[in-house]
């Protein structure tokens, strides 16, 4: 379905500021500049966030081509040709027309919502009713003001079966979600701690997601969830007593007291669960390949929406064996011959190609990228319009070489084959791929692995993947992307970001984590050395880069990569000066170190007069001035803050006069961002906090941590009252006990001083003590009294509830030295939640 620009201002009720081309057809929105795909028929939203303003970004838009746009604001530039709507409040305008798309479709929509499990409920639904069914749905977790509308608006005449999720984090959100949705059948996943922050206690948390399910014919849950189960009861009590919702019927499950579904057993064993339960008075029994209680609860959700749907009961037994676990997330992990890997293979349809397209997007380290997609199996349009629209968006997103996998995309290999610089390959099955595999010689590349479960894509990822020892270092870039946005919502409007990426940036990975900071566009980098700077260039960072060790052997490597030296020494100065005028370069960036109070680099206060005399007579642009805070995060400092900050202004002030022209002021750090906000001047420089930790311990920060340490356990061994363990026999049982040794030693960074009971890990949910010394390649752990602890089993050493603030704490040291410790032998994976 189309709108034309008129049908849309009537849509929004806004106002037309400029006509442009008015026979154009909308059929895609558009939010973000660094997103556009289809030009000709995009609108763009000018959403106005906490940081960004969209409007910002109107001439970058206009620049690729797109010429519609719905603002609030009057653009302050020229679009010629352009159709600008304007309208009060943009999301608003975004929701209307959304709510408005979805009223044109009749088809049963089910609406979902619950503290956890709702992206997993959804993809399984999808799983077991695609054969039925032509479904749209939620990309990955598409469940926001901003994503629901973005999915609903996928709806068309095609489909007849729709999945929308919503999630929320604070009261009043729901409402909103609801009538862009407007679901016919709702489900509840259950309740719980997560994203709670927004309300006030858990009951006000159900009463606020109830609203979603307003206006369902059924309600479908879990019983045993009391908050869940007694919110409901007075939800429809307010309606019987309103006389407003006599209709709504209620289908729900237990394993403690009787429900529409009784779930009478729950037998475990191995890798498979059997779940017996009594329906409409007939025992019914189903098994599920998981033994975890969260997929066997998700599970038995989906178990009753297909009996609602009266699907046959041997149907939902067949089809519940085939259910495989939903990658939440996009990885990214380094590959053989240096190439990066991209790893999407759960699922293949249009929506979530563009999303792992646009993940690809942002890993600009290599120039040359290739897309492995096998065929799309679920799709609204014909085979024939779904390859063309494929094929148009490999193009937009300049992909260099496409192997398709699966007769539908093999049958269509014109739509791609006529892009100009495509190279393309195409195979009936993944298993034929592989016979060719080692004939493609994959390097200095980035490859994204995307494709439909039945063509177990994994084994592909596990042949490209460099191979390493299996202890690894996730990153969540989504967790680095909100700390960052958390940050940048302290700051003055005008204030810029530096960020820290020096040290490997934490230990995280250098030109990953830069690649991101660039998508959400800080403004500076900073990295110790020069060397780090050129492989970020090399990379495809274009960001202004700081280097603030320069060395005299880097010289020519700053210049021809562009980089930016801090110079903090009068020798330092004559030297890079002496360079440039000997190359015959004038007005080269640098950055200038004064010393206030730290005691380590910079220019004192005190030289200041000699300094104005060098600026002058140099070949430099100072493009900052900067100096470091000694104590920001101690409160019993805040008066040597201060005066800190005093010395600085008034030096830079000198500066300024002298010099003749303005330039970045900047003495702030993580935790000088949030307790001193006077300090925040043109701009920050944010460090640690980026990487989930409060410098400043005042727990007022809604950060998450970035990083989880996860190694595996290599044997289990059953020790005897008096055995020793580990050199020097440290380690001793005073009875019988259980240890499991795992692959992780002081050779990857894990701290000696973490052995003989100090540091612990976890498993299976349970902190454990190390036992014995710690290993150059291995560590013991007491396991005694955990269950089922098995070869192959995760250890968590820092993260995913373990915070590395501890593990610091017992290390006696700070989280920088874990973080920066961890050895370049720890394979990194990248990811972003779905």
């Amino acid at each position: 379905m189309q709108y034309t620009i008129p049908t849309i201002v009537q849509i929004v009720k806004g106002k037309l500021l400029q006509t442009g081309t008015d026979d154009v057809s909308i059929d895609r929105l558009l939010l973000d500049s660094r997103k556009v795909l289809f030009p000709a028929t995009s609108l763009f939203f000018a959403l106005k966030g906490d940081r960004r303003n969209g409007h910002s970004f109107l001439l970058e838009t206009y620049e690729k081509g797109v010429r519609n746009f719905v603002v609030s604001e009057v653009p302050e530039m020229e679009l010629p040709g352009a159709n600008i709507i304007q309208v009060k409040d943009t999301l608003t305008a975004l929701q209307t027309l959304s709510i408005h798309h979805r009223k044109q479709f009749k088809f049963p929509v089910i609406g979902i919502t619950g503290s956890n499990g709702k992206t997993i409920v959804k993809e399984w639904l999808n799983q077991l009713l695609e054969a039925d069914y032509s479904i749209v749905k939620s990309p990955k977790s598409y469940n926001s003001q901003i994503g629901v509308p973005l999915s609903v608006w996928q709806m068309n005449e095609q489909h007849n079966l729709g999945l929308f999720e919503a999630g929320i984090s604070q009261s009043g959100e729901m409402e909103k979600l609801e009538k862009i949705i407007q679901p016919t059948i709702g489900v509840f996943t259950n309740i719980g701690e997560a994203h709670s922050q927004g309300f006030m206690s858990m009951r006000q948390k159900v009463n606020e997601k109830l609203q979603l399910f307003k206006h369902v014919n059924t309600l479908i849950y879990c019983k045993d969830y009391s908050e869940i189960n007694e919110g409901i009861a007075s939800y429809l009590h307010q309606f019987q007593q309103a006389e407003s919702r006599p209709d709504m019927k209620l289908f729900d499950w237990s394993v403690k007291t009787s429900a529409t579904v009784r779930v009478c057993s729950i037998k475990k064993k191995r890798n498979a669960t059997t779940i017996e339960a009594e329906y409409k008075g007939e025992k019914i029994s189903l098994k599920v390949p998981f033994i975890d209680d969260a997929s066997i609860e998700n599970a038995i959700t989906c178990w009753c929406v297909l009996l609602h749907e009266n699907v046959d009961q041997n149907v939902i037994a067949e089809r519940m064996l085939q259910l495989t676990q939903v990658a939440m997330r996009l990885e990214l992990k380094k590959g053989t011959n240096n190439c990066s890997i991209i790893n999407d293979s759960y699922s293949a349809d249009i929506s979530s190609l563009k999303i792992a397209l646009d993940f690809l997007a942002q890993q600009q380290q290599h120039a040359k990228r290739t897309v492995i997609l096998s065929d799309i199996l679920q799709s609204a349009e014909s085979d024939a319009e779904l390859y063309d629209l494929v094929a148009k968006t490999l193009k937009e997103k300049h992909i260099n070489r496409l192997i398709g996998i699966g007769d539908h995309i093999s049958r269509h290999h014109k739509s791609f084959e006529k892009i100009e610089g495509l190279e393309t390959h195409f195979y009936p099955t993944t298993e034929a791929f592989k016979r060719d595999f080692y004939h493609y010689n994959f390097t200095n590349e980035s490859i994204l692995l995307k494709g439909a479960r039945v063509f177990k894509f994994e084994q592909l990822s596990r042949l490209l993947e460099q191979k390493a020892h299996q202890t690894v270092l996730e990153i969540n870039l989504e967790a680095f992307a909100n700390n960052l946005k958390v940050y940048q919502q302290l700051l003055q409007p005008s204030t810029k970001m530096m960020a820290m990426v020096k040290a490997f940036s934490y230990g995280s990975g250098s030109y990953e984590v830069a690649n991101l900071l660039q998508f959400h566009k800080v403004d500076y980098l900073a990295v110790a050395y020069a060397d780090e700077g050129v492989e970020l260039r090399k990379a495809g960072i274009t960001l202004p880069i700081m280097v603030m060790n320069p060395e005299e052997s880097s010289y020519d490597a700053i210049v021809q990569f562009e980089l930016q030296p801090d110079l903090f020494s009068f020798q330092e100065m004559q030297d890079f000066d002496g360079f440039l005028k000997q190359q015959n370069i004038k007005d080269f960036p640098v950055h200038v170190e004064l010393e206030t109070g730290m005691n380590r680099l910079g220019f004192d206060v005190q030289e200041l007069p000699l300094l104005l005399d060098a600026l002058k007579n140099s070949s430099f642009k100072v493009q900052s001035v900067f100096s470091h805070l000694a104590a920001s995060e101690d409160p019993n400092e805040d008066e040597f803050t201060r005066q800190q900050g005093e010395k600085f202004l008034h030096a830079c002030a000198a500066i300024e006069e002298t010099l003749g022209y303005k330039f970045i002021k900047h003495i702030a750090n993580t935790a000088g961002i949030l307790r001193h906000p006077h300090l925040q001047l043109d701009m920050v420089r944010l460090g640690i906090g980026l990487y989930g930790v409060d410098s400043a311990e005042t727990g007022r920060l809604p950060l998450q941590e970035v990083s989880a340490l996860k190694t595996t356990v290599a044997q289990v061994k059953h020790l005897h009252p008096n055995d020793t363990v580990g050199y020097n026999r440290r380690g001793k049982a005073k009875e019988n006990t259980v240890i499991a040794t795992v692959r992780i030693g002081y050779a990857d960074g894990y701290e000696r001083r973490l052995g003989n009971g100090v540091g612990k890990m976890m498993i299976k949910g349970n902190l454990v003590p190390v036992i014995g010394s710690v290993c150059m390649d291995m560590t013991m752990i007491d396991i005694t009294n955990i269950e089922d602890v098995k070869e192959g089993d995760e250890v968590t050493v820092f993260g995913n509830g373990l915070s590395i603030v501890n593990v610091a704490k017992w290390a006696g040291t700070i989280p920088y030295e874990i973080m920066t410790g961890i050895s370049q032998r720890v394979k990194r994976v990248y990811f972003e939640e779905g």
